[in-house]
């Protein structure tokens, strides 16, 4: 008998004329899956349950991950004004500098300190609409104040958003820029 991979053992045995391409097979779908299941970071491997009737259970673990659904900043990537995360992300791809990271970091911290601020606010504004019509207490001042409030939100997330892609293009280099672009496409 051989062993088929030594470094498994006696575990899986194969005769020098058995046909071994499904259970190899098997084994590398395992292995897929696997590594597939484990290269999901935290955030996006669980679906949190919305606690909000409005809100879907995608939208729900966004909000509170940070995550963004609604591309708010292809107005600024689509025109070479690149992410600060995307920056620090390709760093060595892109040769940042050690001023440049420097630079970057903190502007990628407030991004994501205000990115999951500004999920809450939007939670909670969900919930006071909710309420209002759910009790029966809406009336035409308080639904147009809540709802100005939802597009005031999100507007303020934008703005955060895409100021963040603007400094972070008069950080880098025009070359940098390009190469980031040029990787994100691949």
């Amino acid at each position: 008998m051989l062993s088929l991979f030594g470094w498994i053992g006696p575990v899986i045995r194969i005769q020098p004329n058995q046909y071994i391409m499904p259970k190899l097979l098997l084994i590398l779908i395992a292995l897929a899956i696997t590594i597939s299941v484990r290269a999901q970071s935290p955030d996006t491997a669980i679906i949190k349950k919305s606690r909000l009737k409005t809100v879907t259970d995608e939208e729900y673990t966004a909000l509170l991950n940070g995550s963004d659904l609604y591309h708010m900043s292809l107005a600024a990537e689509l025109n070479h004004y690149p992410l600060p995360e995307k920056a620090l992300k390709y760093k060595k791809d892109i040769n940042l500098t050690a001023e440049q990271e420097a630079k970057l970091k903190p502007i990628v911290k407030e991004l994501r300190r205000k990115i999951l601020e500004m999920g809450l606010i939007v939670i909670r504004n969900e919930r006071t609409l909710d309420s209002i019509f759910k009790y029966n207490r809406v009336d035409n001042g308080s639904l147009i104040y809540y709802a100005n409030r939802y597009g005031l939100y999100q507007g303020e997330l934008r703005n955060t958003i895409l100021q963040a892609c603007l400094v972070t293009k008069s950080i880098l280099t025009q070359q940098q820029v390009h190469k980031i672009e040029s990787i994100e496409k691949r």
